[in-house]
C-alpha cells in the first residue's frame, strides 16, 4: 500500500547533496523519516566534474540520512538540473487503423515513441516527453484521450533534452555510492510539486528555484508545464563577487551574504560596517554593508533579468499565457533579505517565497521546510507514487533467522491437511491479493502512466549503458 511505500530522493545540487527518506502518513501528508546533508564537491553549475567526490559526497549524505532513520537506503530518485539543459515545444500525431475502436494505452506509447524518435544534436537525450493537450479528428483541448473515438490523434508535447554524458554521470556515482537509480526528475519540476499548489499550476505560474550553481525555471498554465529552462548562475557567482570585491576568502564571503546581504541597496545607511577578522594576524577589514548590498544587487539583478527573459519568451504578455499567479522563489537563493521586493520591482509580477511546507506533515522540523529543502521534498513526493520501497528498517535487517521462514509458508499447508490448512490458505491468498488491489492503480491518469512507463524504460536505459561500461 502506498501509505507503507518508504521514498528517498536524492538531491545533487553545486553546493550540496541532500538525501531525504519519507512515507505518506494517515492523513496524506509527507513524514520525514530522516535527513542527511553532505557539502558538494566534485559539482559545478549542476554538473558532477568530479566522480570521485561526488561519490564520497553522496556516500556521506546517504549514511547521515540512514542514522537520522533507522533506514538503509536501497533506491533513489535523483534530480537532474545543469546548464546543458533545454527544452523544446514539439506536436505530433498518428493516424489509427480502426476510429471505431476506443483510444487506448497502446496509442499513447506509440504517439510518444515518435516522439523520442526526434532527430537531436550530437550527445543530447530526451528525459522528459510531456504530452499537453491532445487533439482528436481537430477536436482541441482534450487532456484525457483515453475512452474517446477518433481515427487521428494528435498531441503537442514539452520536450525536455541534457547531455547524454552528464545524465550518465550522475548514474555511475549513484552506482558507485551503493545505490540503485529509480528515477530520474527534472529539479525544477521536483521543486515545482513541493511548493506550488494546484490552483497556482491553473491560473498561471513561473517558479524560480534559485540554487548555488543554477537557477531553475518552471512555467505552468492551465495545471500543464508550458517551459521550463537552466540558467548557470546561482547564490555562489554573487558570493564570487563579494569576495572579490571585497577582497576575502569565500567562506568569510558566504557568511557574509547570508547574515548581512540584502538584494536591495537602499536598505543599508552609509555608517553601517562590519569588520571581518584578517588572515593570520593582519589587520581586520572593514566593509561597507551598503557597499555589499551593492555588489549583491548588482548580481541578483542579472540573475533575474535572465530568468525574466525566459518568461517574456514563453509569451506571458498574451491574454491567453496571462501567469495570474505570477512567480513563487524558492531554493538557498530566496533566503536573500528583499529579494522579493527586488523580483516584483523588475518584473513587476506578484511574488511569494515558496516553502514546502503544503505537503509535509505538521510535526516536521522547522528547517526541512525551509525553500533549501523544497526540490528534495518534490523528489520524495516523485517516487511516492512510483509506490516504491526504497529503504528498508535496519530492524528487519539485523534478523535474517527468521527469513527462510517467511519465504517459505507454503510447508505448514502441506503437513496439517485437516480444515485448519483451509483456513490458513485462505488467510495467505487474501495476504498475497490486498497489495496487488492497492497498486492497480485503476484511476491513473493519462499523464501519470505517461510518466511512468517512460522513466521504466529511460531508468533500464541508463542501468544497460552502467552494466556495460564496466
Amino acid at each position: 500500500m502506498e501509505k507503507d511505500s518508504i521514498a528517498v530522493g536524492l538531491d545533487i545540487g553545486t553546493t550540496k547533496i541532500v538525501a531525504m527518506i519519507g512515507r505518506k502518513n494517515e492523513y496524506g501528508k509527507l513524514e520525514i523519516l530522516g535527513v542527511g546533508k553532505s557539502k558538494s564537491l566534485g559539482v559545478a553549475r549542476g554538473v558532477v566534474n568530479n566522480i570521485t567526490q561526488t561519490i564520497q559526497s553522496i556516500q556521506q549524505a546517504v549514511q547521515e540520512a540512514e542514522a537520522d532513520s533507522g533506514y538503509r537506503i536501497n533506491d533513489v530518485v535523483v534530480g537532474i538540473a545543469g546548464q546543458h539543459i533545454r527544452s523544446i515545444q514539439h506536436s505530433d500525431y498518428i493516424s489509427r487503423n480502426n476510429p471505431e475502436e476506443v483510444i487506448g494505452d497502446a496509442d499513447i506509447d506509440m504517439l510518444i515513441n515518435q516522439v523520442h524518435k526526434l532527430a537531436m544534436l550530437p550527445g543530447e537525450e530526451i528525459i522528459h516527453v510531456l504530452p499537453q493537450e491532445f487533439k482528436i479528428d481537430g477536436q482541441a483541448e482534450i487532456k484525457e484521450p483515453i475512452g474517446m473515438y477518433g481515427g487521428r490523434l494528435e498531441s503537442s508535447f514539452h520536450v525536455v533534452v541534457g547531455q547524454a554524458s552528464s545524465i550518465r554521470n550522475v548514474g555511475r556515482c549513484i552506482k558507485s555510492a551503493g545505490l540503485d537509480l529509480s528515477g530520474l526528475t527534472l529539479e525544477p519540476l521536483a521543486s515545482a510539486d513541493a511548493v506550488l499548489s494546484q490552483e497556482e499550476k491553473e491560473a498561471g505560474v513561473a517558479l524560480i528555484d534559485i540554487g548555488g550553481g543554477t537557477t531553475d525555471l518552471a512555467i505552468f498554465k492551465d495545471g500543464i508545464i508550458r517551459h521550463t529552462a537552466v540558467i548557470p548562475f546561482g547564490g555562489n557567482v554573487i558570493t564570487e563577487d563579494i569576495k572579490e570585491g571585497c577582497s576575502i576568502i569565500e567562506k568569510q564571503a558566504e557568511l557574509l551574504k547570508v547574515k548581512f546581504g540584502s538584494a536591495w541597496p537602499g536598505e543599508n545607511k552609509d555608517n553601517e560596517i562590519v569588520s571581518i577578522p584578517g588572515l593570520r594576524g593582519r589587520e581586520p577589514k572593514e566593509i561597507s554593508l551598503k557597499n555589499l548590498s551593492k555588489i549583491i544587487h548588482a548580481r541578483v539583478v542579472e540573475i533575474i533579468e535572465q530568468v525574466f527573459a525566459e518568461i517574456k519568451a514563453y509569451g506571458h504578455e498574451d491574454p491567453r499565457k496571462k501567469l495570474i499567479a505570477g512567480i513563487v522563489l524558492t531554493g538557498g537563493g530566496s533566503q536573500l533579505k528583499h529579494i522579493k521586493q527586488l523580483v516584483e520591482y523588475i518584473t513587476g509580477m506578484d511574488t511569494r517565497i515558496g516553502y514546502p511546507n503544503e505537503h509535509l506533515a505538521g510535526n516536521s522540523d522547522e528547517e526541512i521546510s525551509s525553500p533549501l529543502y523544497a526540490t528534495a521534498v518534490g523528489l520524495v513526493m516523485n517516487s511516492l507514487r512510483n509506490n516504491t520501497k526504497s529503504a528498508t528498517p535496519l530492524v528487519e535487517l539485523q534478523k535474517p533467522v527468521q527469513e527462510p521462514v517467511l519465504k517459505q509458508p507454503v510447508q505448514p499447508t502441506v503437513t496439517v491437511t485437516p480444515p485448519p490448512s483451509f483456513g490458513e490458505e485462505t488467510l495467505e491468498t487474501v495476504a498475497v491479493q490486498e497489495p496487488v488491489k492497492a497498486g492497480a492503480g485503476i484511476q491513473e491518469t493519462t499523464e501519470k502512466k505517461v510518466k511512468r512507463s517512460f522513466f521504466d524504460k529511460y531508468i533500464d536505459r541508463i542501468k544497460d549503458f552502467l552494466d556495460n561500461a564496466e
